[in-house]
């Protein structure tokens, strides 16, 4: 039996939403909007139902709180999987053992270079998406799938959230189809091909178009190398789309498919780099899919006592912290990565507002950064 407006907690039961409506002599639907939307609820109404809180010692839940709207105050982000994960090595410690623990001293001062995975575009896409999500009362869930598991935890992820982000390429236009009929899906980072659903993306096609023209027409570059990304990625299609048509319009005739490829990672990029450099000739420049791979390719060049950009200019894509803080800086085309993360959720959720409103696509614009890695000093 709950107590009395006033009266002290319950014991020995955790208080739910129920109690509280009980409590307060309100609805349930009531409680809910004293946590979603307290600014529909009368003052007197909400200060009872919060005095009641307090004296049941209620902690509010997802589910407590969308009750009355059947929701869950959760919506998803579903990445398809991180750089190098089939070479994330096992932790070193056994949690179950004690530890006095201890420090390493680690003379790195040889020039050798780092070859951790870094998932920095990800990174930013994320931060944005938790902002953006947390600006508007929801919780996010991220998702990471890879291979067989994609499926499985795409599928698990649309039935704990109200809405779903997925990365383009990281499901199936049949499964995202799927999805959609359950619950509203938002695409990231991909164009609209001939689905209904909202998507948001950036100026890919522009943003190479732009550089590889600045390239041509102001350092008179006629000998450039493409180096591609994953060849299931949207964004490496639109990429690659960009650097043939500056070619295209410059009389030049570009290759059927990339020469090189180094799946996004940096260390894809070393290996594109060093078999670029074992070549009897050097291109002038290395037009790269994103900022990893083009570091990769300085790496390689490092190593090799290849000058950047005397000898070889090399160029990426994103605009990520790690290519301003490089040597020689990078020179790129600027996504912006953070609002991309915070696009997606406002399509969200405008979509669970107006289930029934127009599919939308929105592209944001990119910037050509032009740095050391292309122009002299």
């Amino acid at each position: 039996m709950c107590s009395k407006p006033g009266g002290s907690a319950l014991i020995g039961k955790i208080p739910t939403v129920y109690d509280v409506a009980t409590h307060a002599g309100v609805s349930i639907a009531t409680v809910s909007r004293v946590f979603s939307r307290p600014d529909t609820v009368k003052p007197a109404t909400r200060e009872r139902v919060l005095a009641s809180v307090d004296a049941l010692g209620y902690v509010p839940s997802g589910s407590a709180r969308n009750l009355a709207a059947r929701r869950t105050g959760v919506i998803g982000l579903f990445f398809p999987g991180l750089d190098a994960m089939d070479d994330i090595a096992d932790i070193p410690f056994d949690a179950d053992r004690p530890s006095t623990g201890s420090a390493t001293i680690v003379r790195d001062v040889s020039g050798a270079v780092d070859t951790r995975p870094l998932n920095l575009y990800f990174d930013e896409v994320l931060r944005g998406s938790e902002v953006e999500a947390w600006r508007s009362g929801f919780v996010l869930l991220v998702g990471v799938g890879r291979g067989e598991t994609a499926h499985d935890t795409v599928r698990d992820m649309a039935g704990r959230v109200d809405g779903l982000i997925v990365l383009a390429g990281s499901a199936s236009e049949e499964e995202l189809g799927q999805l959609a009929r359950r619950i509203p899906v938002v695409v990231m980072a991909g164009p609209r091909r001939g689905d209904a659903l909202d998507h948001v993306s950036v100026s890919n096609t522009e943003g190479m178009h732009a550089l590889v023209t600045h390239l041509l027409d102001d350092l008179d570059v006629t000998d450039l190398v493409y180096v591609a990304g994953s060849a299931d990625s949207p964004d490496d299609l639109e990429r690659w789309d960009g650097f043939r048509s500056a070619l295209l319009e410059h009389g030049i005739t570009p290759p059927d498919e990339p020469q090189l490829r180094g799946d996004f990672t940096r260390d894809g990029g070393r290996r594109a780099g060093r078999e670029l450099l074992a070549r009897p000739t050097l291109p002038r420049a290395v037009v790269c899919a994103n900022d990893q791979m083009a570091l990769g390719v300085i790496d390689a060049a490092r190593i090799a006592e290849i000058a950047v950009p005397d000898a070889l200019i090399v160029t990426g894509f994103d605009g990520i912290d790690a290519g301003r803080l490089s040597t020689p800086r990078l020179t790129t085309v600027r996504q912006p990565m953070e609002l991309l993360g915070r696009a997606a959720v406002q399509a969200l959720v405008r979509r669970l507002a107006d289930p029934d409103r127009p599919a939308t696509s929105v592209r944001l614009p990119v910037e050509v950064i032009l740095r050391e890695s292309s122009e002299r000093c």
